[in-house]
């Protein structure tokens, strides 16, 4: 899990998703060490967890929405080929976070509208202190993509831009003219930039698409402790990947698992918290205020 710092367009902003874990190194982890986690012990840290969540805020650092069947038929279409099988629909999105007491998110555009951002910038303005969104980048081969980008930074308020390899055109690479003129501008415009591969800010999101086990993935206890070892604490912080984590442990269930996790790799309250919130807090200042 190799960490790459691009210091000379953009300092410290560099982050990406954790659920790529089983393709580094630190996958080995599943296979040398098995920890078991006894009821008594998941009580007493869900205990604890919940005494830490009184004092700071739970921030989900990845999760998408996309528009109802009904929306997507009156305001919000989807992109062609690109129909959701599951509901991802704000208000749900709302109910979730209501129930597992998760206070802000971080929007990620979803591929369900591609680079149509209406419905995310719609969901932006309506609740500016709960949610941030992070764009996604257009690669078209005319460059259009770049005045579309300083667009949703400077007048919808997006906060971060999102690069996926797999949008290019065939063939070309992110590294081409029209990837450095987008990533150029993020950096003067001083935006974070999220890669689906390079990681300095670490993203310990989706975690039944990482692990081997079932709920509640305590596989992955060493694999985060080896993860705040080497980066520490204030450079990881959880995401659920919701809706997608919705029908596998439930959203509640996304946080719980994470929170027992990093209790579990011996973590101190401090470090959970930073996890849980606080990382995400650092890197958008002044969002999410108490």
């Amino acid at each position: 899990m190799a960490v790459t710092s691009l210091k000379p367009l953009i300092s410290d902003f560099v982050f990406g998703d954790c659920c790529y874990a089983r393709q580094a190194p630190l996958g080995t982890f599943y296979r040398k060490t098995q920890f078991k986690a006894s009821a008594p012990k998941m009580a007493s840290a869900k205990a604890e967890i919940n005494q830490n969540s009184v004092r700071s805020k739970t921030i989900d650092s990845h999760l998408h929405i996309w528009a109802s069947p009904q929306e997507a038929a009156d305001k919000y279409p989807y992109f062609p080929g690109q129909n959701p099988t599951l509901p991802g629909h704000l208000d749900f999105l709302l109910q979730c976070m209501e129930e597992a007491s998760v206070d802000g998110a971080l929007i990620v555009q979803p591929i369900n509208h591609k680079f149509d951002h209406s419905l995310v910038t719609s969901v932006l303005k309506k609740h500016p202190t709960k949610f941030v969104g992070c764009c996604l980048a257009n690669p078209a081969e005319d460059g259009t993509g770049v005045k579309q980008l300083e667009d949703l930074i400077l007048q919808d308020g997006y906060q971060a831009v999102r690069f996926n390899p797999y949008l290019w055109p065939s063939g070309q690479q992110m590294t081409n003219e029209v990837g450095k003129a987008m990533f150029s501008r993020a950096g003067t415009l001083g935006v974070p930039v999220g890669f689906m591969c390079m990681k300095v800010y670490v993203k310990f999101s989706a975690l039944f698409r990482v692990s081997r086990m079932s709920f509640p993935y305590q596989d992955l206890v060493p694999l985060l402790a080896e993860v705040v070892s080497s980066f520490g604490a204030n450079r990881v912080m959880w995401g659920s990947d919701f809706p997608f984590v919705v029908p596998e442990c439930g959203y509640k269930g996304a946080k719980e698992a994470a929170s027992l996790t990093a209790s579990q790799a011996c973590l101190s309250s401090s470090e959970v918290e930073w996890i849980m919130g606080k990382t995400l807090m650092q890197l958008f200042k002044g969002q999410w205020l108490p």
